[in-house]
C-alpha cells in the first residue's frame, strides 16, 4: 500500500504562521542556539537549492551553514550569472536575452532538491503590478517541493523570524513593550519587504508598535492590514506617527530601516526629491538615549553607517544588529527542520 503524499508547505510570509506555530518555531530555534538540541543528522541526505536573483551575504551564508550543521547540502544558483538567465513573464515569445523560463526552472529544481529557496527583489516601475509578488508566487506554484522566501517584493520572512527571536531574547517577555519602526534616510529608495516583516515580527510578539515615517512613506495598505491583523491575534497594537523624536522617546526597541515611497515607485528622481530634505531621519547617539535604560536598536543589515545609524550607536552597547544577524542562522535551522527534517516526518 502506497503511503499518502504529504502536501508541501511553503514559507513565503511569516504572517501565514498561526501564533502557536510561530511560538513553537522560535522555541526550537532557541534550543538549537543554546546547544540543548543538536539533531546533527536531521537533514542528512537532504538538499536545499537556493536561487539568488539578487545579492546576499547573511541569507546565503546562514542557509548554507544551517544545512551543513544538520548534515545536509546547499546548492546556490545565480540566474544570469552562473546559470541561464530566466524569463519571468507568462505567454512571452522568448526571442530576447532570456534562455530559461521560470516554469521549467522551478519544476526541475523541485525534482533535484528537497526544498527550494528564492530571492527576487522588485524590478519593475509599476507598484500595482510589483505588489503582486508574481515571481515568488509563480515559482512556488510551479515548484512541487517546499519553497522558502529569501526576500521578495513584499516580504523577508526569515529576517522577521530572526527579529522575533531577538526581541524574545533581549526582552524576555516582549508583550506590551514599546517598539518603534523608524524610517531612515538612504541614498536610494529601498523595498518595503523588510519594514513590513519587521513590523509583523514586533506585533507577533504582542508589542505596541509605532511606525514613524515622514509623510509620503506609508507602507502598502494591505501590509498595514496584515500588521493590524497579526497585532490583534497576539494582543499587540500598531499606530503611525510622523514625529520621530516623540515616537522613539521611551521605546524599548527602535528598529531602523529605510524604504522608498511607493507613491513614487519606479520614479527615482521624483522619489529622491521627496527624501532630499529628510537626512535628519537618522539614529544618532543622542536619540539612542531617548530609549528606556535597557532599550536597544535593531537593523537588518547591511547598514549605511552615519547615514541610517551613527557609528557611536552601531559600535555601542545599544546595538543588537549582530545578534539579530546571528539569529538568522538559528531560526533558519529550525525552519529547515520543520519543513524537510526529522520534525517534518
Amino acid at each position: 500500500m502506497t503511503a499518502a503524499v504529504k502536501p508541501k508547505r511553503d514559507f513565503l510570509d511569516m504572517a501565514d504562521l498561526a501564533p502557536s506555530e510561530l511560538s513553537r518555531l522560535l522555541d526550537l530555534a532557541a534550543r538549537l542556539k543554546s546547544g540543548e538540541l543538536k539533531r546533527k543528522d536531521a537533514l542528512a541526505q537532504k538538499v536545499l537549492a537556493m536561487v539568488f536573483l539578487d545579492p546576499s551575504l547573511r541569507t546565503r551564508t546562514s542557509f548554507e551553514v544551517a544545512m551543513f550543521l544538520h548534515g545536509g547540502h546547499g546548492v546556490v544558483l545565480e540566474p544570469g550569472r552562473t546559470s541561464w538567465a530566466w524569463e519571468m513573464q507568462k505567454g512571452v515569445v522568448m526571442d530576447g536575452t532570456t534562455v530559461e523560463h521560470i516554469a521549467e526552472a522551478a519544476r526541475v529544481l523541485g525534482r533535484y532538491a528537497d526544498a527550494v529557496a528564492l530571492r527576487a527583489f522588485p524590478k519593475g516601475t509599476d507598484w500595482s503590478t510589483e505588489r503582486e509578488d508574481r515571481v515568488l508566487r509563480d515559482f512556488a506554484h510551479y515548484c512541487e517541493k517546499p519553497v522558502i522566501n529569501l526576500e521578495s517584493v513584499r516580504r523577508h520572512p526569515c529576517q522577521g523570524l530572526a527579529d522575533a527571536l531577538t526581541l524574545r531574547e533581549r526582552l524576555k517577555d516582549p508583550k506590551g513593550r514599546r517598539c518603534t519602526l523608524m524610517w531612515s534616510y538612504h541614498p536610494k529608495p529601498l523595498p518595503t519587504a523588510v519594514p513590513a516583516s519587521a513590523a509583523i515580527a514586533a506585533v507577533s510578539q504582542g508589542m505596541n508598535l509605532t511606525i514613524a515615517h515622514p509623510p509620503g512613506y506609508e507602507l502598502d495598505p494591505d501590509d498595514m492590514s496584515t500588521i493590524a491583523r497579526v497585532a490583534s491575534q497576539s494582543g499587540g497594537s500598531v499606530s503611525v506617527s510622523h514625529k520621530l523624536d516623540e515616537s522613539i522617546d521611551g521605546s524599548d526597541v527602535v528598529y531602523v530601516k529605510s524604504w522608498g515611497a511607493i507613491s513614487h515607485f519606479g520614479r527615482p528622481a521624483d522619489e529622491a526629491a521627496l527624501r532630499s530634505d529628510k537626512k535628519d531621519w537618522r539614529m544618532t547617539e543622542a536619540r539612542s538615549h531617548k530609549l528606556t535604560d535597557q532599550g536597544f536598536v535593531m537593523h537588518c543589515l547591511p547598514v549605511r553607517r552615519n547615514i541610517e545609524i551613527d557609528d557611536a550607536v552601531l559600535d555601542g552597547p545599544r546595538a543588537a544588529v549582530v545578534d539579530e544577524a546571528e539569529n538568522r542562522l538559528h531560526v533558519q535551522r529550525a525552519l529547515l527542520l520543520e519543513l524537510i527534517g526529522e520534525l517534518s516526518q
